[in-house]
């Protein structure tokens, strides 16, 4: 007889090319041995399968608690957008829109500490948010294309909120999309984890580009975004 040996690549070819072979010999299947993937034991191949399958179930099941969980925490940021957008819309007083803007953040987004300084807009009073910003705050903020996040609170517009922050966001407001910016808005949180460099900025966006919308009452001869 001539020895011949068979490589695991060959035994997993042949069971491939002959997808009836343990339908012939049932019997083989039911009595092959497996290592447990948890223990030193060894189980029967059909035990093995249904393992397999509850791990990947369970896998499963975090993913689609994970979708919820997203879901849930979406709608609720929408819930609070919507409200937002309402103060914006039902004040009268162009004058009291910055502070809508500002304080508004603050009471629906638990934000600890909010601050916003505005700049050429021809109907904006030279105090409170129209306070005058230097010119190197201004050119930061031309500068930034999207909100800024993360832990550096060393910012000079840091300096406007009532304390220091552990983390912090920097959102520009222009009345157009690609025209220069006419505002800063600063939300500071007690939180190291709240604003992250890592973490997205299409919710802060949204944020920025509603609240310049609402700017444009404060300059009526510009051109609408």
């Amino acid at each position: 007889m001539t020895d011949t040996s068979f490589t695991a690549q060959d035994i997993a070819a042949f069971l491939q090319d002959h997808p009836g072979f343990f339908d012939e010999h049932a019997e083989v299947f039911a009595t092959l041995q497996v290592p447990h993937p948890h223990g030193s034991r060894a189980i029967s191949l059909g035990e093995r399968q249904i393992l397999t399958l509850r791990e990947r179930n369970r896998e499963l099941e975090w993913r689609l608690q994970e979708l919820v969980r997203n879901a849930t925490a979406n709608e609720s940021i929408g819930t609070h957008v919507a409200k937002w957008c309402c103060r914006l819309l039902s004040e009268i007083d162009p004058q009291r829109v910055p502070g809508e803007i500002a304080l508004g953040l603050a009471e629906q987004f638990d934000i600890n500490h909010v601050a916003l300084r505005l700049w050429n807009l021809s109907e904006l009073p030279a105090t409170g948010y129209g306070e005058a910003v230097s010119e190197d705050v201004r050119t930061f903020t031309d500068s930034l294309k999207t909100p800024y996040c993360g832990t550096d609170t060393e910012f000079e517009a840091a300096g406007w909120l009532d304390s220091k922050p552990k983390s912090l966001a920097l959102v520009p407001l222009r009345l157009e999309a690609d025209g220069p910016a006419v505002g800063l808005l600063v939300l500071g949180s007690d939180d190291a984890e709240r604003f992250t460099p890592d973490m997205g900025t299409t919710f802060l966006e949204s944020i920025g580009q509603l609240a310049s919308a609402a700017l444009h009452r404060l300059n009526p001869a510009s051109p609408k975004a």
